[in-house]
């Protein structure tokens, strides 16, 4: 990886990293395996010849759009969010061949994120989650029984890019890291740039199952860590339950990574996220512009990575949720705090 192309896209974001350091720093105090920073949160930018972003993201699927009083991003990351545009038109009372940046600009932030919500649509307003809900909580719901990370058995539920990293981090450490994916639903990463996915992913087993059939729970129930962005309420579907697998056996984990927190349904990525915690730059008029690339997504990866160790160290048996927007908006509000 070029360093130059990497220092352009680290002067922009290490302002606001004083966090992010002492959590990795810790990581590696607890595990012995270092962390690249710059190396981790730029990867996939520099790998893939991105353009450092506007108000356009630097995949090019999220956008920052002014509103009436504010500032909102909205996510067309996915084929269905695309598809999803004309309704959400229609609940902007948007006239016919309105575009969606006009659209918005005649609405308020909030009535334009909670519309693209409720489509399923990833959105968020500027800085809605700033000085909330903190990046990391742990609850309690096992014995205690400390155990070092090396051998221990992963099962990593997740995709796309912040849980495949914790999990990537736990396998440097030392574990044994299961990838589980549906047949139904592979990881859409997968369809993304495979070197960035086979970096993920490297020395990881693969496991791919039918999640209608039963097998899920059984993967689940031979695992001492999970990691999962999913709802709580789509893996009980499933016959997977958190509390049950915590209580089953002492010193484990189950890291759960969501946008805003296990009690709120809102789908999140990386870009939204970030600006949801105010994890965001300026441009020459003073609005906000994205900052790195999905950033939120790196930052909770490195966050519930060290959070696992942290709860192993203490002795597992504990629900660690990770929420994307606080992990942002810890970044932001430090940086808030020394301007």
């Amino acid at each position: 990886m070029e360093k130059v192309v990497l220092d352009q896209w680290a002067a922009d974001v290490e302002p606001f990293l004083g966090p992010l350091f002492e959590v990795v720093d810790d990581f590696t105090r607890l595990t012995g395996v270092p962390v690249e920073l710059p190396d981790v949160l730029f990867r996939r930018a520099t790998s893939a010849s991105f353009e450092r972003p506007g108000k356009v993201s630097a995949g090019g699927s999220c956008h920052l759009m002014a509103a009436e009083d504010g500032w909102v991003a909205i996510n067309l990351a996915r084929p269905d969010d695309e598809a999803s545009l004309p309704a959400l038109l229609a609940l902007l009372d948007a006239v016919p061949g309105t575009d969606l940046r006009t659209a918005v600009l005649r609405s308020s932030a909030t009535r334009a994120a909670r519309a693209a919500q409720s489509l399923g649509i990833p959105a968020a307003v500027h800085a809605e989650a700033l000085g909330g809900r903190g990046p990391v909580h742990a609850e309690r719901l096992g014995a205690r029984e400390p155990r070092d990370l090396d051998g221990l058995r992963v099962v990593d539920l997740s995709a796309l890019w912040a849980g495949p990293l914790c999990a990537r981090q736990l396998g440097l450490a030392g574990a044994r890291v299961v990838k589980v994916e549906s047949t139904e639903r592979p990881d859409g990463a997968r369809f993304g740039q495979p070197a960035f996915y086979e970096w993920l992913h490297d020395g990881h087993e693969s496991l791919v199952l039918d999640f209608a059939s039963g097998a899920l729970a059984a993967a689940v129930a031979e695992a001492d860590v999970v990691i999962e962005a999913s709802r709580p309420r789509a893996l009980r579907r499933l016959g997977v339950h958190a509390e049950e697998f915590l209580a089953a056996r002492p010193g484990r984990v189950w890291v759960g990574i969501t946008g805003y927190g296990r009690d709120d349904d809102r789908v999140a990525f990386g870009d939204d996220a970030a600006v949801a915690g105010g994890l965001t730059g300026l441009d020459a008029y003073g609005a906000p512009v994205f900052l790195g690339d999905a950033l939120a997504d790196p930052v909770t990866g490195l966050y519930a990575a060290h959070a696992a160790v942290r709860s192993l160290a203490r002795g597992g048996g504990e629900l660690v949720c990770v929420s994307m927007a606080g992990c942002a908006s810890a970044l932001a509000a430090s940086r808030a705090a020394r301007c």
